[in-house]
């Protein structure tokens, strides 16, 4: 077996605080690299599993708010059926009231014949207001809920708004007797007003709800923000701070192989005795 090397007192003492400089320089190099004075739970536990607890939730809201955003779009292309819906009711009380300032029977029955291929359109557009396969403004219309956390206990409920011409819906039915008499006429302008209220109130109940979510989705965002920067703040680096500290240690280390090499001199001394 090989003998032990001893070495005297002040070249330990150097050797180790050079040793010590060393690790320092790896550490503060690791941070630069990766841009995190927390790497790993050995650096920090209680900052480590802090910041990945604030990045989860944050990853989870995130999840969140893309439903969100979408729900947002699922109700506008709602309210522009409800509008494209309007117009369409509008154009029909247009030609109802043509119908009746006019004496011309086969005007009227032309007119009654547009009459009823409007309603037809108003049908077709209702049920072609889909998003992303919901549609709140169909024929049997389905419901959207939307919810705001993660484990779900906070919700939103979109009640779907039947804006077809069925008698669930705006209820508007086809020209009586072709627009024949101004009593089949006026019965026709009365479903009419009562369904351009319906329509005004359903694109504002939807609005509201709209409103609402926008509300949550800019609130969601922030706080996404806000955990991301807590999360930040408890493991990224500075790297202004820990590239003069790598300057420093650096400085040490060359200081520390030059004490080093002076406490090693007495050993060389006595060596010059046997030259």
């Amino acid at each position: 077996m090989a003998d032990k090397i001893a070495l005297s007192s002040g070249v330990r003492s150097n050797l180790l605080s050079l040793q010590s400089t060393t690790k320092f320089i790896s550490t503060t190099q690791t941070r630069l690299s990766s841009g995190l004075k927390v790497n790993s739970a050995l650096d920090n536990a209680s900052a480590f599993f802090t910041s990945v607890a604030l990045n989860n939730r944050a990853s989870d809201l995130s999840a969140l708010k893309s439903d969100i955003d979408l729900s947002v779009s699922t109700i506008e292309s709602a309210i522009n059926g409800i509008d494209g819906i309007t117009e369409l009711v509008q154009q029909a009380k247009g030609l109802a009231n043509q119908a009746k300032a006019t004496g011309d029977t086969s005007e009227k029955s032309t007119l009654a014949v547009q009459f009823n291929a409007l309603l037809t359109q108003i049908d077709d557009l209702a049920n072609d207001a889909s998003f992303n396969g919901t549609n709140l403004i169909q024929a049997t219309p389905d419901n959207l809920t939307v919810e705001f956390n993660e484990d779900g206990t906070s919700d939103l409920t979109i009640t779907g708004l039947d804006s077809t011409t069925a008698t669930s819906g705006i209820d508007i039915t086809e020209a009586a007797n072709a627009f024949a008499g101004d009593s089949d006429i006026d019965a026709a302008l009365t479903e009419l007003n009562s369904a351009l209220t319906e329509l005004r109130t359903n694109a504002a109940t939807l609005g509201s709800n709209s409103s609402v979510l926008q509300t949550r989705l800019s609130f969601t965002s922030e706080l996404v923000n806000t955990l991301e920067t807590g999360s930040g703040k408890l493991t990224l680096a500075d790297l202004n701070e820990e590239s003069a500290n790598l300057l420093a240690l650096q400085t040490r280390q060359q200081l520390g192989i030059n004490s080093l090499a002076l406490a090693s001199q007495s050993e060389r001394s006595i060596l010059a005795l046997f030259g």
